[in-house]
């Protein structure tokens, strides 16, 4: 087994662990491989190891990416910024993009996505600590925002992406998780299934309080070059 296939296995491992301390059902979390920055040859070694979700932030680095590993049945997604002059690309080169922080970037994500590919799944970037360095919705504005995205008829809103102020207490770190599942679950739309939030340092709670996707790169593919 390669190195990238043993940290593979260990963090698969851990997310089990952590099901079954939550008393969770099993496999109900998905890893998401955050590949950005790391060369194609690690998300080959990855790749036959088992996984096939990867997230990149990057543009023009996840474009070359996915042409040089076009022989891969790959499921990309997007999880950075998004600017208005890169929504085309992303509209048609991804099939999930975690990161909508504005109405606006959902509109043209819609406009934009090819009519041969199926709807985008997106989540909505729920700035849930308030914090002035981060976009994305405040927690009083999801349920507008949920009623506008839903009805742009080239997406499919799967749920909320999430990055809270960093904690090292287990307690503090559930505390913000636990406000955005209970925000999402009141608003009872049974498609919105995917909860994008938690990485390698708050991974038990997390999966404590709900969510469905962990998105885990530095200890996978080692740390970013950039």
């Amino acid at each position: 087994m390669t190195s990238i296939a043993i940290k593979l296995s260990k963090i698969n491992a851990d997310i089990r662990d952590a099901e079954i301390d939550a008393q969770r059902k099993l496999s109900s979390v998905q890893l998401l491989a955050v590949s950005k920055t790391k060369p194609a040859d690690d998300i080959i070694k990855a790749y036959r190891a088992g996984q096939r979700q990867f997230g990149e932030s990057y543009l023009q680095e996840a474009l070359l990416k996915q042409q040089e590993l076009s022989c891969y049945q790959i499921c990309w997604h997007f999880i950075g910024p998004i600017q208005s002059n890169k929504t085309r690309q992303i509209a048609a080169h991804f099939s999930w993009v975690h990161s909508v922080d504005r109405i606006k970037i959902a509109k043209r994500l819609s406009e934009q996505r090819p009519c041969n590919l199926p709807p985008l799944n997106i989540c909505l970037q729920v700035n849930i600590s308030n914090e002035q360095s981060k976009s994305g919705f405040q927690l009083e504005e999801l349920a507008d925002a949920v009623e506008q995205v839903s009805r742009l008829a080239n997406l499919k809103l799967r749920g909320v992406m999430a990055i809270p102020q960093p904690a090292t207490d287990f307690e503090q770190q559930c505390k913000p998780y636990h406000r955005l599942y209970q925000a999402v679950t009141a608003l009872n739309i049974p498609e919105m299934d995917t909860f994008s939030f938690g990485m390698t340092g708050d991974l038990k709670a997390a999966i404590a309080e709900g969510t469905t996707m962990v998105r885990i790169g530095t200890a996978l593919f080692g740390r970013r070059l950039v």
